[in-house]
């Protein structure tokens, strides 16, 4: 019996080491490494789009660096492939909307071509996705010829393919209580004992109503994003997942340089949400305050040590995220991120001259993506160029100590101008909100200016409409510019108007005037108000809007905003004196 143990001994022995993984001595098998390549908040910026990223560099200087465009892009992006064979590229919203011209004449259309030309595969939707109404966004996805909007679509490429990227949005909910896009996606890479799964979780952030029009989300909710999360981890487990991603259009702010891996000085209302979330959610690339960072999220709560990415806005960055995972066990072993600045094309802005840099990469312009920006550039050229009327100056944007802008007051008149004839009850006041204004008005030399810069400020196509309120619904809607401590949003009013607040008094008591001509605004006197549907529709949280009575629809913002400039003589700028800020 001894003898017969000993060789069944020897028999096994000489079996392992012929190919036994648990013999001593013989190496467990390598980690399976995947790179998921990030982007966030495109919003159709096909060509560069003048900008510096501003970096820290190794000596500790900041610097800045050109940046952006689709075409460059695509090489930036392929550049992270080259090295890493298992990729998958992935994005966290508002890929369109609030686009420049050459994109938002044409419904965006050529963004969605140029991202699955780069190689996107997942997207979730953010609330830029909806400014065009859901049967547009579901045309974006499936692609076809059906008007939807004012504006023709398939001008150029016909008919218009769709998306070959997948939409997700795990918390945009139908009346029939099914989501609007699939709520997860998976994608493995490897086979048989090395086959890892990584599953993709998109999320569109639950405040999307506050600040799209509500006509065009008829019918369509938005849940808590973290409890969304949660109550999917199962199936995703279920169906096979090692690693859960979650692509969230949300998202924090970051002081610091665009790579901070220690999260030194981050805030933002996606902390709060990833508090709440599953530990086994492992990376989130998110989006919406058009950001750059990379935050180790575990430095800010030991207890979600989860990797938080978000690579800024506009192409101008890009996100590698590298994994190591254990094929046997399914378990994650390492994960790191960083930003790379996708350099593009030196030009000079008012800040003077951003030269190329070497110190960092250069990418080359992708000859198949510059050809389909070139032919929707060219596609857009005589509108772009095309005069409409007269400035005295740039139409800028800061807010400054008040909250008012030259460009907000300026729109704000033209509506005033468009809608004071009304029937049923002229516009006596009109107001417009900042995040409507994308992008400054800068005259030529001889005061004109073109349809494309103001295409560029007033993207949207909203209609301007005309309520009724009382003086006390006015002071309501006025405070409402407070209502978020991490997001005030001053109102840029038309001339006539004025009105103080105090920042030091509790919400709900800061408005410390309101005037009309002079005379102060009376809580039982009506009062008609223009604004644009966005903001009549209760846009950007401003909920006292959908109070209004009497409705009277007017023209489209830039029809009121041409029509204001194109007035013979030379347009004078708004003075800044519509606004007080009387904080101490």
């Amino acid at each position: 019996m001894a003898g017969f143990m000993k060789n069944l001994l020897l028999a096994f022995t000489a079996l392992c080491l012929s190919g036994c993984a648990t013999t001593q001595g013989v190496a467990p098998a390598a980690p399976v490494e995947v790179r998921i390549i990030g982007i966030n908040d495109f919003h159709g910026n096909l060509d560069p789009p003048k900008a510096a990223t501003e970096i820290t560099n190794a000596a500790g200087e900041r610097i800045r660096i050109p940046s952006g465009g689709v075409a460059y892009l695509a090489s930036a992006i392929d550049s992270l492939k080259a090295d890493a064979p298992n990729n998958v590229v992935v994005a966290a919203g508002d890929l369109i909307g609030a686009s420049p011209l050459s994109s938002s004449l044409f419904l965006d259309e050529p963004t969605i071509m140029a991202m699955d030309m780069v190689g996107l595969e997942f997207n979730a939707v953010g609330n830029h996705e909806f400014d065009r109404g859901t049967q547009e966004l579901l045309r974006m996805q499936n692609g076809g010829c059906e008007k939807y909007t004012k504006a023709e679509p398939c001008r150029v490429d016909k008919p218009f393919p769709g998306a070959k990227f997948r939409q997700l949005a795990a918390n945009t909910m139908k009346a029939d209580g099914k989501t609007l896009f699939p709520p997860f996606a998976l994608k493995s890479f490897g086979t048989g004992k090395r086959k890892v799964t990584i599953g993709f979780i998109g999320m569109t952030l639950e405040g999307t109503a506050n600040i799209v029009s509500a006509a065009g989300i008829k019918g369509i909710s938005f849940a808590d994003e973290a409890d969304t999360a949660n109550a999917l981890i199962p199936q995703l487990k279920a169906a096979g997942a090692d690693v859960i991603v979650m692509l969230i259009h949300e998202g924090v702010n970051n002081p610091g340089d665009i790579n901070n891996p220690k999260c030194d000085g981050v805030s933002g209302t996606l902390f709060d949400i990833i508090d709440r979330l599953d530990p086994a959610v492992d990376v989130i690339v998110s989006g919406h305050t058009h950001q750059a960072y990379v935050c180790d999220y575990g430095q800010v709560n030991k207890d979600r040590p989860v990797l938080l990415t978000s690579a800024g806005s506009r192409g101008q960055i890009v996100t590698g995220i590298d994994l190591k995972i254990d094929a046997v066990n399914g378990k994650l072993l390492s994960k790191s991120a960083r930003n790379t600045v996708v350099q593009s094309e030196a030009f000079t802005g008012s800040r003077g001259a951003v030269p190329l840099t070497d110190a960092y990469p250069k990418f080359a312009l992708r000859a198949d993506v510059a050809a389909l920006v070139a032919r929707y550039r060219d596609a857009a050229k005589a509108d772009e160029s095309r005069i409409i009327g007269t400035l005295a100056g740039p139409a800028t944007r800061d807010g400054g100590k008040n909250g008012e802008s030259v460009l907000g007051n300026l729109i704000a008149d033209a509506q005033l101008a468009a809608t004071s004839k009304a029937e049923d009850g002229a516009a006596q006041i009109a107001f417009m909100n900042p995040g409507g204004l994308r992008a400054e008005v800068v005259p030529g030399p001889d005061s004109k200016i073109t349809f494309g810069s103001v295409y560029a400020a007033q993207p949207f196509g909203n209609i301007v409409t005309v309520k009724s309120f009382t003086g006390k619904q006015l002071r309501e809607l006025l405070e409402q510019q407070f209502s978020d401590p991490n997001s005030i949003r001053i109102l840029s009013p038309s001339n006539g108007f004025r009105f103080g607040y105090d920042l030091s008094r509790p919400v709900g008591q800061r408005i410390m005037f309101a005037t009309l001509n002079g005379a102060a605004i009376e809580d039982d006197r009506t009062y008609r108000v223009a604004a644009s549907d966005f903001l009549s529709n209760g846009g950007d949280s401003f909920s006292v809007f959908v109070k209004g009575t009497n409705p009277v629809v007017g023209p489209v913002d830039l029809e009121a905003f041409i029509a204001f400039v194109g007035r013979p003589g030379v347009t004078a700028l708004p003075m800044l004196n519509r606004v007080e800020n009387l904080s101490p």
